[in-house]
């Protein structure tokens, strides 16, 4: 048989595919990937490196796949009366030293930011612009 230069021998597509049969599907970190279950919970530090939250979930972008937001909650007793603050996730940066994400914002500067209840109405497009221009970074649609 002739191959093609689109055609592959058995032998080559079970090259392919052997790294991801070989894989565990539980997965959790990679040098450059992260999961999303292992993000929840990841604690968030300011710039001097204080705990100021954790990370409650991240939201990605339905049709390009990028995360979005991070969404940080912070505040309450044991799990009660915490408050939920968007942030964008480009004003996350991963710092190894501490385990967790820093972010260039202070405590005060969160409680001044927009925040929002267990409401789903919160995610609109104008409040999308409002937390951007809060942190003064560009919106992840642009």
């Amino acid at each position: 048989m002739t191959l093609t230069p689109h055609m592959q021998t058995q032998e080559e597509l079970e090259m392919a595919y052997e790294d991801i049969r070989n894989r565990d599907a539980n997965v959790k970190e990679t040098h450059d990937l992260i999961a999303s279950d292992k993000v929840e919970g990841t604690k968030v530090y300011d710039p001097n490196g204080e705990h100021i939250g954790s990370i409650e979930r991240i939201l990605v972008e339905k049709r390009s796949g990028k995360v979005s937001y991070a969404v940080l909650s912070f505040g309450g007793f044991l799990g009660m009366g915490h408050e939920h603050y968007p942030l964008p996730w480009s004003k996350l940066n991963y710092d190894e030293s501490l385990g967790g994400y820093r972010v260039d914002v202070t405590k005060d500067q969160l409680e001044g930011a927009p925040k929002y209840d267990n409401d789903d109405d919160f995610w609109t497009a104008e409040n999308g612009r409002r937390v951007y221009d809060y942190y003064g970074v560009a919106p992840y649609w642009i």
